[in-house]
């Protein structure tokens, strides 16, 4: 079922699986415990003072631990439109450990942050907290399609948000943003290598999630330690380079902007609304 939920200016649309048990009026749930955040922050700042808040809520992070008892994992993914300005977020609900989708969620808004490189998550952040305003549950763990801890000011976006929401939170970037391999990583799934930051931190890893596949580049976001994050990612991988949750993200971001921009093609393959 398609629909869409209102909250102050946000509108969520989302899709609701059968399996669904989520009712929407719950979601003042989850828009409370975002609003009484200690680390709340406004979004409209210059890049001096988004820097400060970066090294401020970096000190924030908790980089150990391990979720116990997790029943949902969301996978948080973006696109943006550069003609409108616009960025989309995803957020898929998955249960676990079967990984079925339970729904999607999806915010449209204006970016309010120029592209600044090490300041992507005051372009992104925005609309995925927009999104999570929208949740009738909140999940146990969130994968982030992006840094956490391997970041020049140690905080990417899952640890940004991590600790925003206050949710374990892991990164799980495609690429690289900084630091170097501790040494080579074998071809083997499974492998891992730790990341090294320049001041010599173990920032993150490298995990190769499939056989003779590149590997995904793994680092905290909030409340979890290095290896459990790792062993969450490979819990969570069905054979393919991505794990489910941040896979099922990216496929519900792209299908979203399809929309957006106009080009419906196959729009609908991921849950969204058919175009009229």
């Amino acid at each position: 079922m398609l629909a869409s939920y209102a909250t102050g200016a946000i509108v969520c649309q989302f899709f609701r699986y059968a399996n669904s048990s989520a009712t929407y009026s719950d979601s003042i749930i989850g828009r409370a415990s975002i609003q009484t955040s200690p680390f709340k922050h406004r979004w409209d700042l210059s890049t001096t003072e988004a820097r400060e808040v970066q090294r401020k809520l970096a000190t924030a992070v908790v980089s150990q631990g391990d979720p116990r008892g997790v029943r949902l994992i969301a996978g948080v993914d973006l696109a943006f439109d550069k003609a409108s300005n616009q960025a989309i977020a995803a957020l898929v609900m998955l249960s676990y450990p079967n990984l079925d989708i339970v729904n999607k969620y999806t915010v449209t808004r204006t970016i309010p942050f120029p592209y600044v490189p090490g300041l992507l998550s005051f372009r992104e952040g925005p609309a995925i907290m927009d999104l999570f305003e929208c949740l009738p549950d909140m999940p146990d763990l969130i994968m982030f399609d992006g840094q956490g801890l391997a970041h020049p000011r140690r905080l990417g976006i899952a640890s940004h948000l991590g600790v925003l929401l206050n949710i374990p939170s892991i990164g799980v970037a495609k690429s690289r943003l900084i630091g170097q391999p501790a040494a080579e990583l074998p071809v083997e799934k499974g492998a891992r290598v730790d990341l090294i930051a320049p001041e010599g931190d173990i920032i993150g890893r490298l995990l190769r999630t499939r056989s003779h596949v590149s590997p995904v580049y793994v680092s905290v976001g909030h409340r979890i330690g290095l290896d459990a994050a790792c062993r969450w990612v490979m819990n969570c991988t069905t054979g393919t380079r991505i794990p489910e949750p941040t896979k099922q993200a990216d496929r519900l971001a792209a299908s979203t902007k399809r929309i957006v921009t106009g080009d419906t093609m196959q729009a609908d393959r991921n849950g969204c609304k058919k175009p009229d």
